[in-house]
């Protein structure tokens, strides 16, 4: 065990934490929770009370799990309304060799003058330099040159998405470390040599929203929310057989499937309608009424993917909660035949819920790689700790800032 990473999710129906350590340059899984949220409308926080306590019972979790405090974490901020600009910016090299302070140098300037007043600078995505205004590269760390000039996707949300995260972990005293979107999550979660050289998409299909998310060669270039998602199939089964939407979540997530191609008339779920009444539901005619909204969701999807790009995607992904259901893919294939349903392959945590989670962590480290950092959220005691875990630790946890939103300042 070297380093070791904690990144949250607040999403509508779960709150998400997991924590990683890196090893010999591999991502192992420490510990991971998935907990019940409320005061958390379509992505966005509306009562934070009870987000707050949410919150802490994973925090909770994942520390009886660990035996030691979480006391930083990389924090997930809403996507609502993100922009995404390509910034530009030049300076000289005061140095024989290019560093990572010169690369992060060369486009700081063009994040001052691109930042308007009402929005938070959340990361940046570097996607090339060129030295001395002749050579184009994506790392010229180490390379020789007098003036760098450098390119970057700039991320910035309201106000708003940040501060409403970062006020509730505060107040619990966990310090964020660093801020992200799931757009930067989910490509980090997935990204490979293909995506690398091509346009993608990756479409997070939640409880509440739905997130479709363009990228070019890895970066991202925009993203659209949908007003749908899980929790409207289990307004749909609760309506369709005049059940609870406790009870038809439940129908949901143990027996309907996401297409009709393996569900079975026979198999029967009995339960009691509102009316107290014993009902049978066949797996098939459930079924039918989850597909049907899913089908809805992918088509909306597809809409906005052919309203953000006129150029052919190589590649779609689809991920969230709702992909997880058993034979999603068939519903896939049918409205969107150039897509798959994305793998999380971290062992341990093979749930794709967690890909916006664990791709912040990915990305998190990327970033200390351009910034020739060595970081870890855990000081050498709490190392120590976590190797001899000890039961009902009572450390003090200590009040949260900002960790220099990507530069450290």
């Amino acid at each position: 065990m070297e380093h070791v990473y904690a990144s949250i999710d607040i999403g509508s129906d779960s709150i998400k934490l997991v924590v990683c350590d890196l090893y010999q340059n591999h991502l192992n899984l420490l510990a991971a929770t998935s907990v019940p949220s409320r005061g958390i409308k379509k992505g966005l926080i509306v009562e934070p009370e009870y987000v707050k306590k949410s919150i802490a019972l994973a925090f909770k979790d994942v520390e009886d799990m660990l035996g030691i405090k979480i006391k930083k974490v990389i924090a997930n901020v809403p996507n609502h309304m993100a922009e995404y600009k390509i910034i530009r910016g030049e300076c000289d090299i005061p140095g024989d060799l290019i560093t990572s302070h010169d690369m992060i140098n060369s486009y700081k300037a063009g994040i001052r003058s691109n930042l308007l007043p009402n929005e938070e600078f959340v990361t940046v995505v570097p996607i090339d330099f060129k030295i001395n205004g002749k050579t184009i590269m994506k790392d010229p760390k180490g390379f020789p040159g007098k003036r760098l000039m450098g390119r970057a996707m700039m991320v910035t949300t309201p106000k708003k998405n940040v501060y409403s995260v970062a006020s509730l972990l505060e107040s619990l005293g966990i310090e964020i470390v660093d801020i992200s979107v799931g757009s930067v999550g989910d490509i980090s979660c997935f990204k490979n040599e293909s995506l690398d050289k091509s346009i993608s998409a990756i479409i997070n299909i939640g409880s509440d929203i739905t997130m479709v998310s363009l990228y070019n060669k890895s970066i991202p270039v925009s993203t659209k929310i949908i007003g749908a998602g899980g929790k409207d199939i289990d307004r749909d089964l609760a309506y369709m057989y005049k059940i609870s939407v406790d009870e038809a979540r439940k129908i949901k997530e143990n027996f309907a499937l996401a297409h009709v191609r393996n569900a079975d008339k026979l198999d029967v779920y009995e339960t009691l309608n509102n009316d107290n009444v014993k009902i049978k539901i066949n797996q098939l005619s459930a079924s039918e009424v989850v597909m049907s909204r899913i089908n809805e969701i992918l088509t909306l999807a597809k809409n906005e993917l052919n309203d953000l790009t006129n150029k052919p995607i190589q590649y779609i992904i689809v991920t969230g909660g709702m992909s997880n259901m058993l034979d999603f893919e068939y519903c896939i294939h049918e409205i969107l035949p150039e897509a798959s349903k994305g793998a999380v392959k971290l062992i341990g945590v093979r749930n794709n819920k967690y890909s916006t989670a664990i791709g912040n962590i990915i990305y998190f480290l990327n970033t200390l790689k351009l910034k020739g950092m060595n970081y870890s959220m855990l000081s050498e005691d709490d190392m120590e700790e976590l190797s001899s875990p000890r039961e009902n630790t009572n450390d003090d946890t200590m009040l949260g800032k900002v960790f220099g939103y990507f530069f450290g300042e």
